[in-house]
């Protein structure tokens, strides 16, 4: 019920008050409420830091491959996606997903196909179960060597 209080204040009174089907008995609940929180490090940072062209021979240069090396701080990935746009990053030309296992130390090469040459935009993205971290490039490729 809601109702004025005793004292001269102009608050109203408020006591919640649960029916009871077997008559004059009411239930009041007290209580605490417990709960734990588990804060997780995650990938706090992704770093680009090579990227190689890789050599082919006239027969297998239908394809540019190029090798990523990519750094990492925070707990381990557990998998690795990278997306290829266009110079401006806006419109994704294709994306891979790949899972890893990385041990000990964040350091792992990523080797990605490019099928023409040109200025490519490149997503990496490391990623576990609770945290993703990103680093972002720009590549020209020349058929078969990057810059």
């Amino acid at each position: 019920t809601t109702g004025p209080s005793s004292d001269s204040g102009s608050s109203p009174t408020v006591e919640s008050v649960e029916d009871n089907p077997d008559g004059g008995c009411h239930i009041y609940r007290n209580g605490y409420y417990g709960s734990n929180i588990d804060v997780v490090e995650g990938i706090l940072e992704v770093n680009i830091i090579q990227m190689t062209s890789i050599q082919m021979t006239e027969s297998q240069a239908e394809n540019s491959l190029v090798d990523f090396v990519v750094t990492c701080q925070g707990s381990l990935p557990t998998d690795v996606c990278t997306v290829v746009s266009d110079p401006t990053c806006q419109v994704s030309k294709s994306m891979v997903c790949d899972p890893i296992v990385v041990t000990d130390e964040c350091l792992l090469t990523i080797r990605r196909a490019f099928e023409e040459p040109g200025t490519y935009c490149i997503n990496i993205t490391l990623g576990d179960d609770t945290s993703q971290a990103l680093a972002s490039a720009l590549i020209s490729v020349n058929g078969g060597e990057s810059t």
